[in-house]
């Protein structure tokens, strides 16, 4: 295992192995059980590698209240005009369905963890023995919910919206003093949704270099593109929403992927990974076959003992078996030392000395 490679359950999360991809249910259970069950079986059948939920009420976010500080202002927003206590009361996952999820992603073979919000949803979630947890980007500077995360031990992924380099820092410091030694950073825009020229995915390995720590990608932004760019700046972790169908509306839908999306995500991020290899010149153990359809030299028309190797007799065409096209100023002007059929491959030996 390299200094990185972190284990999530029966996955091993890291450089040398695909993106792990995330299918984040968030409110799009829209209230039902049942529907949640759906959302998990519909990412296992994607091929998500997990499926995450979060642990809060409206009553650990927030408090309800008419104060104007507590209503979302930004008309710009899915949630304009709303109060933060009655989006969260309408987005939140109840506790008492957190079992029966997680239940369900053991039995199809996903991992299921979640967003703890407060202490509270750290000790319940540790009652349900999830495999590692999530820290979402507005709580990414709240040091007494990372430092009680990290006290357990178990990796941590932490969404790092708005946070500036100082703040990161701090994170990063926090969560290692405390004992957190499996750190996934994720390069977020917590806006929702996220434009493409607001990702900002360059930041992704310079945010590596910096705190030397595996780094993936939290989108908000449609479809899969930035996604699987991610991969090539070295994302190994990639979060989407995840729905049923957008049509079906809840908080988070219209910047949720659907399960044709997903299972593309899952495939496009799998082949983007593929296609970073390594530093390489030259042909390929699979490219040898095919260094044969190179160009090189050929005599193209019957020769005669004597005749002289002109452009019309000499031409650089395919297969690649004659001598490389480079030697051609070479051989024109040279007499042959035998009689040579249309066809012959161009070596030294037909010419004279």
């Amino acid at each position: 295992m390299n200094k990185h490679e972190i284990v999530v359950g029966n996955r091993k999360i890291g450089a040398n192995h695909p993106p792990f991809i995330i299918a984040e249910m968030s409110g799009n259970h829209n209230q039902s059980l049942e529907r949640a069950l759906e959302i998990v079986e519909a990412a296992a059948q994607a091929g998500a590698h997990a499926l995450k939920i979060q642990t809060y009420t409206a009553d650990t976010m927030t408090i309800n209240s008419d104060n104007p500080d507590f209503y979302i202002e930004d008309q710009n927003s899915l949630w304009k005009n709303r109060t933060l206590y009655d989006l969260y009361d309408e987005a939140h996952t109840p506790w008492g369905w957190h079992k029966a999820i997680f239940d369900r992603c053991k039995e199809l073979g996903i991992i299921g963890f979640s967003t703890p919000f407060d202490e509270t949803a750290v000790d319940f979630l540790e009652s349900l023995g999830v495999e590692c947890y999530k820290i979402a980007s507005f709580e990414n500077t709240d040091v007494a919910l990372l430092r009680k995360v990290a006290s357990t031990g178990k990796p941590m992924i932490v969404s790092t919206g708005m946070a500036s380099i100082a703040e990161l820092d701090e994170l990063v410091r926090t969560v290692r003093e405390a004992g957190g030694n499996d750190l996934v950073l994720l390069k977020c825009t917590s806006s929702y949704p996220a434009s493409p020229e607001n990702s900002n995915i360059r930041t992704i390995p310079h945010m590596q270099q910096l705190f030397d720590v595996q780094i993936g990608l939290s989108d908000h932004t449609l479809g899969i593109g930035v996604a699987v760019a991610s991969v090539a700046m070295g994302a190994t972790v990639i979060e989407k929403h995840f729905t049923l169908n957008r049509a079906d509306g809840g908080v988070d839908a219209e910047f949720s992927l659907e399960p044709a999306e997903m299972r593309s995500l899952v495939e496009e991020t799998e082949r983007a990974w593929q296609g970073l290899g390594t530093i390489s010149y030259g042909a390929t153990e699979r490219e040898r076959g095919s260094l044969k359809f190179r160009r090189s030299l050929y005599v193209v028309k019957d020769m005669k003992v004597g005749e002289v190797l002109k452009a019309d007799n000499l031409r650089a065409i395919r297969p690649g078996y004659g001598l490389s096209p480079k030697h051609l100023e070479l051989l024109l002007g040279q007499k042959v030392r035998k009689d040579v059929s249309k066809g012959t491959p161009a070596s030294y030996d037909i010419i004279m000395d």
